[in-house]
């Protein structure tokens, strides 16, 4: 779920329209839940393994200069923004290979299986022309890095991981001054991660699927 809290009207609406939707909490820095998570995740998925995972989880930080940052807020971003997804890819880890397993007759070049890990523009260090945002945009520059790992560490399964820059929306996060509406980026974000093939293993990419620069 992509919710702060599982009683979120949106999300429990779209539950009650759509019986595919199953609601499952999770505390994003609780590591040790994280097995705990993935045996629920696998009793809904039964045999069929996970074929796409998003880690969408995050947090923003403030925008501070260099003279004003906290070792505290960027501990706390990089736990939220980098440990976690590569946790929560971990334990999720054998339901993904067994979609993957599941999939070995797929069409040549199409993932049997994917990780969409959210990154940010911000973490584009050919493109920092601002400065700040140190919290926010580590975090995801190391998530950035975490994905070329894990294509690496994947590529004899079939699994393909990507970092992928959703554009700013107006989600809690992204607050009511961001140019993009939900519907719309999610809708742009879906045909993006749907068209994703083998050749799009280990990049950056933005909603559009255009390559972005690290």
């Amino acid at each position: 779920q992509c919710s702060k809290s599982p009683s979120s009207t949106e999300l429990n609406e779209l539950a009650d329209q759509n019986k595919n939707i199953h609601i499952l909490q999770l505390e994003s820095k609780e590591f040790d839940k994280y097995e705990t998570f993935a045996a629920q995740v696998g009793e809904v998925l039964k045999d069929n393994g996970l074929d796409l995972l998003i880690n969408n989880a995050g947090i923003a930080g403030s925008f501070r200069r260099i003279g004003l940052i906290k070792s505290g807020e960027l501990m706390e971003t990089y736990v939220v923004n980098t440990i976690a997804p590569i946790m929560l890819t971990k334990a999720l880890l054998p339901l993904l290979k067994q979609a993957a397993e599941k999939n070995v007759g797929a069409a040549p070049g199409v993932p049997r299986a994917t990780i969409v890990n959210i990154s940010s523009i911000l973490a584009s260090m050919k493109l920092n022309g601002d400065g700040g945002h140190y919290s926010y945009r580590c975090s995801k520059a190391a998530l950035n890095a975490a994905t070329v790992s894990m294509k690496v560490d994947l590529k004899d399964t079939g699994i393909c991981a990507v970092a992928l820059h959703p554009g700013w929306i107006k989600t809690q996060m992204g607050g009511p001054k961001a140019p993009l509406e939900v519907d719309k980026a999610c809708s742009r974000i879906i045909k993006t991660v749907f068209g994703i093939t083998d050749q799009h293993n280990g990049g950056f990419y933005d909603l559009d699927g255009k390559n972005l620069p690290w």
